[in-house]
């Protein structure tokens, strides 16, 4: 069938299977962090959250859209893996699966399917989770393959969690001894969910994107400085450990959220100059939430609430046409 559209037309070999390929390889350093640091709870976790996304998209489409098959395009792995990494290694199996329906059959399915939905169906079905299950979402096991095979696992804070809860006029020097080392940070030996703890793992993903060009460097450049500019200057300001920039990358969602999600091309502007607009005000509202909330995170709520603002920064940030006068 002939398809006509406006220009420029260009031809180019990939589809969008091939697209999604690509983001499951660069998402797959992240996974073999995972299970380093968490053990084979980590993999129930990703199979889990795989398997239910991949089949409800299946048996929606069938039994009740009555659309074709779309689970070949790879993005319900996608949404799967991006779900579990938002996850910690002790969440539930029937927890995951009503975390995999918000996010395919309503963060998805309900808008149309891929390209259609206005919000990143991962982030629906976790922050629908992080909302009705606090307990469960904010129980962090701490990183070691032998303790996912204790009865009695142990768990403590987050980075994020402990600096919340420091007082402001703390000095560096009394707090850091509570806080894991950068090191530590960059590779993933600190608790958390599974997928964002690695920061190491999550730029060699970063990577392998932009190589293959499935993104550009614009979203999460912009977002990632917008936090640690921000943080740097309270840091440079009051010298209390929990406006630490490096901390504030290092630990978290940032990371996973910057490359990973806020990227997604459904729910991101198509301009360059828009990119920037949203990248920005993600990392702002992330800074926000992260200092003046009740929440010691925001990555989410931050993209999802961005998300919203995305038709109207397409409608008001458009490239000039060809031929037109500056």
């Amino acid at each position: 069938m002939l398809k006509i559209s406006t220009a420029p037309h260009f031809q180019t070999t990939k589809d969008t299977s091939s697209i999604m390929l690509d983001v499951i390889i660069a998402l797959a350093p992240a996974a073999i962090m995972s299970i380093i640091f968490f053990g084979i709870q980590a993999l129930v976790v990703i199979l889990s959250a795989v398997a239910f996304c991949v089949g409800l998209e299946y048996l929606f489409n069938k039994y009740v859209f009555k659309k074709e098959n779309t689970i070949t395009d790879f993005s319900a792995i996608i949404t799967g893996l991006l779900l579990a990494y938002n996850l910690p290694s002790t969440m539930p199996i029937w927890m995951i699966f009503v975390g995999s329906f918000m996010a395919i059959v309503v963060g998805k399915l309900c808008y149309g399917g891929l390209g259609k939905n206005i919000f990143n169906p991962a982030l629906v079905g976790r922050v629908f989770l992080f909302i009705s299950f606090p307990v469960q979402m904010t129980t962090w096991p701490l990183p070691g393959f032998l303790n996912s095979f204790s009865a009695d696992i142990q768990t403590g804070a987050t980075t994020l969690g402990v600096i919340k809860h420091l007082d402001i006029q703390t000095s560096a020097t009394t707090s850091v001894s509570e806080l894991p080392s950068y090191w530590q940070m960059f590779i993933g030996n600190i608790g958390g969910c599974i997928g964002e703890v690695s920061a190491l793992a999550l730029l060699l993903g970063l990577a392998w994107l932009l190589r293959r060009r499935i993104i550009t460097w614009h979203i999460p450049f912009y977002y990632i400085a917008t936090v640690f500019v921000i943080t740097g200057v309270l840091w440079l300001s009051t010298h209390s450990i929990r406006f630490d920039p490096l901390t504030h990358l290092l630990s978290g969602g940032l990371m996973l959220g910057a490359i990973f999600m806020a990227t997604d091309y459904a729910t991101s502007p198509m301009t360059k100059k828009g990119q920037i607009v949203y990248a920005i005000c993600c990392g702002l509202l992330t800074v926000i939430i992260r200092l003046c909330s009740a929440y010691p995170e925001g990555v989410s709520f931050a993209i999802l609430i961005m998300n919203a603002f995305v038709p109207l920064i397409d409608k008001y940030i458009q490239p000039r046409y060809y031929g037109e006068r500056r």
